[in-house]
């Protein structure tokens, strides 16, 4: 792989000397979906794909930047002076782009301009996280370049900055968190709220990890998503005329149970239903693992997707009928629909010796019921990002 990217890159921008290859991982979450902009917990994991990335400084004040994902594109150069969001002009590229302007405004100064050369195989708009993982890497391998000291939870959080400030998304912090944070065969169990966090082993014994992706599109900025967080941050303003509380993830259920009234419109009820249950579901989720019990854990990432679908309203035909199909094949713990919704994958934890047989009922289901194929991956959980 490194050999590849390191011919690419002398293809498109010149000669090799000084580049350095670095590499940050796609995220799964296993549960608590929607709950990190609400205060709650989540539990995502890193996988070993990602993003990988050459790159060098250029000696100049203009930033190259080329994907093999969209070789169609060309390269993209902007004056690091001139780094200003262009959804037309710039398209994948405002994603290191937001990352750089956002280490200068943090007066981490990227002082030159840099080649970059990109290459990734999570499905695009899949809901894996492919957007964090290009500006985790950004960031990280800026660190590098440019010998700044940075943590990897700062570089967390400068990248969701970038999110939310240039891109214009206005994601939690949980994609980016554990992308920056990922240990090999653990999951993060973190506390959004506090940033606080421990790793939990994930021991399915007989069991693999295996996402599905839908291939129905989605771009965060597209979807109902700032919608959803709109609704909820409405229906904690009512909440917090009658509770003294700053997360809708401070709540448990019997509380919400006793103010949900004063929210006033049911739609918005069902939104914070969601935000509280998923967050206790996911505190349940962590436990059972802890304790072994697979099956509970199984239980909880079905009754996410349920409250996905019914209270939050983010799944949609293709997602449902994967999960849907999944319940009913053998062998299969647990499945939910992962990331924001609106398309993008669904996770399962399926037993071995029912792998294959998950992958054609799924598979045949899903192309006969929706009109195309999906597209499976057994995954593997990887380490954060790192240099190559």
């Amino acid at each position: 792989m490194k050999e590849q990217l390191l011919e690419e890159f002398e293809r498109v921008f010149g000669g090799t000397e000084d580049c350095r290859v670095f590499f940050a991982p796609g995220r799964v979450n296993l549960i608590g979906e929607h709950t990190d902009y609400n205060g709650g917990h989540v539990f995502p994991c890193a996988l070993t794909i990602g993003t990988y990335g050459v790159a060098r400084k250029n000696g100049m004040d203009t930033c190259r930047f080329y994907s093999m994902n969209f070789s169609n594109q060309g390269v993209k150069a902007v004056n690091l002076d001139e780094l200003v969001y262009d959804r037309e002009e710039y398209n994948w590229a405002n994603y290191p782009m937001g990352v750089i302007s956002m280490l200068n405004e943090n007066e981490v100064r990227v002082d030159e301009g840099i080649d970059l050369l990109i290459f990734g195989n999570i499905p695009n708009a899949s809901g894996l996280s492919s957007s964090a993982s290009l500006e985790v890497l950004t960031a990280f391998a800026c660190r590098e370049l440019f010998g700044f000291e940075m943590s990897l939870q700062d570089i967390a959080l400068l990248s969701q900055k970038a999110e939310n400030k240039f891109i214009g998304v206005n994601c939690g912090i949980m994609d980016q968190f554990a992308i920056a944070m990922g240990k090999k065969d653990n999951a993060i169990f973190l506390d959004t709220a506090t940033l606080k966090y421990e790793y939990a082993p994930i021991k399915l014994k007989d069991a693999k990890i295996v996402i599905t992706c839908s291939n129905k599109k989605r771009g965060l900025g597209d979807s109902k998503y700032n919608e959803r967080r709109s609704e909820c941050e409405d229906a904690l303003e009512a909440i917090r005329t009658v509770k003294n509380i700053n997360s809708l993830g401070e709540l448990s259920e019997s509380e919400f149970e006793e103010v949900k009234s004063v929210i006033g419109d049911e739609t918005k009820i069902r939104r914070a239903k969601h935000a509280v249950y998923e967050n206790m579901r996911t505190v349940r989720a962590v436990t059972a693992l802890k304790d072994g019990d697979i099956e509970t854990f199984g239980k909880l990432m079905n009754d996410s997707h349920l409250s996905l679908q019914k209270d939050y309203e983010v799944t949609g035909i293709e997602l449902d009928t994967i999960v849907e199909t999944s319940w009913k094949v053998p062998g299969v713990i647990g499945a939910r629909m992962t990331g924001a919704g609106f398309g993008g994958c669904t996770v399962a934890i399926v037993k071995n010796e029912n792998v294959d047989e998950y992958i054609k009922t799924v598979g045949d289901t899903y192309l006969a019921k929706i009109g195309y194929a999906a597209d499976f991956y057994t995954v593997e959980i990887g380490n954060g990002p790192t240099e190559l």
